[in-house]
């Protein structure tokens, strides 16, 4: 019998999610990807360039742990869970996605248009790349964290902060779907 590959249904995955955050919150941890990089950096001696990166870093190497979790579940997904069907896209957003160039819109997971190598390494591509990087790390220090630490952690522990930082996070989403995209991809 072939066994056939799906994703996990929401009664599986959130609860897992939700006893994972239980965990978190008996233990006094806060869960978010962001705040790896700050620890990464101060491993790598970013301290003696910012007093941001001055901190004991040993206190969240257990979070770290978050990060190799996720490659290593990412690999093992993409590599020995996954099918590897394309994701099935509303006709009308493979029609919007293809008036902006997106020529393979539907039959990847990714488009080649933005994450090609050959299409990053030009100056479009690096402005892009650059410009995102910078965006996103303002925006994540700024907020005080990343999506997933205000979207889990934060909205789990009742944050009023954290659930403005998600209400900004949508926003800026639509903002870039809806009126940057078009105008970088057109």
């Amino acid at each position: 019998m072939e066994y056939i590959l799906q994703p996990w249904p929401w009664y599986i995955s959130g609860p897992l999610i939700a006893l994972v955050m239980l965990l978190l919150v008996y233990f006094g941890k806060t869960f978010g990807m962001s705040s790896n990089l700050r620890t990464l950096c101060s491993i790598a001696g970013g301290g003696k360039y910012s007093e941001f990166f001055r901190f004991d870093w040993k206190a969240q190497r257990w979070n770290l742990v978050v990060v190799i979790g996720a490659l290593i579940g990412g690999y093992l997904a993409s590599n020995f869970l996954s099918d590897h069907s394309v994701i099935d896209l509303n006709p009308a957003t493979v029609a919007d996605l293809k008036a902006l160039g997106f020529e393979d819109a539907g039959a990847a997971l990714v488009p080649a248009e933005i994450y090609d190598w050959g299409e990053l390494l030009t100056v479009k591509g690096l402005l892009i790349l650059i410009g995102a990087g910078i965006l996103v790390g303002f925006g994540t220090r700024y907020a005080g964290g990343c999506t997933s630490g205000h979207a889990i952690t934060g909205l789990s522990n009742l944050q009023l902060p954290s659930l403005i930082a998600v209400i900004g996070f949508f926003i800026g989403g639509l903002l870039m779907v809806h009126v940057l995209y078009p105008l970088i991809f057109s």
